[in-house]
């Protein structure tokens, strides 16, 4: 995510950007996959405390038996960046700027 540093971001701002790109992860699947199709569904998005910021953003799912034509691995792995690229807007538009 740059050259932001974390402590340039409030503890809301980080919860909040953990949320958005949780949200977005979650859009993503049920956008190309109906919630009836999904089994399970597990997102996590953290921020690693480093001197920069490190997001880490993990997806599991897992479809219905019905669905087994779906690529569950490409699901995920787009939905993770769609993650990051809502994280990215979200930091864009709170005003947080990289140190660059």
């Amino acid at each position: 995510m740059g050259d932001l540093k974390v402590s340039s971001l409030s503890s809301e701002q980080m919860e909040r950007l953990c949320e958005v790109a949780e949200e977005a992860a979650r859009e993503s699947i049920v956008s190309k996959v109906s919630r009836r199709g999904i089994s399970d569904l597990s997102i996590i998005a953290g921020l690693e405390e480093a001197e920069t910021l490190n997001m880490e953003v993990d997806v599991e799912v897992t479809l219905s038996p019905s669905l087994r034509s779906t690529d569950a691995r490409r699901l995920a792995e787009e939905s993770v960046k769609a993650a990051f690229e809502a994280a990215e807007k979200y930091l864009r538009e709170s005003g947080c700027q990289s140190n660059r």
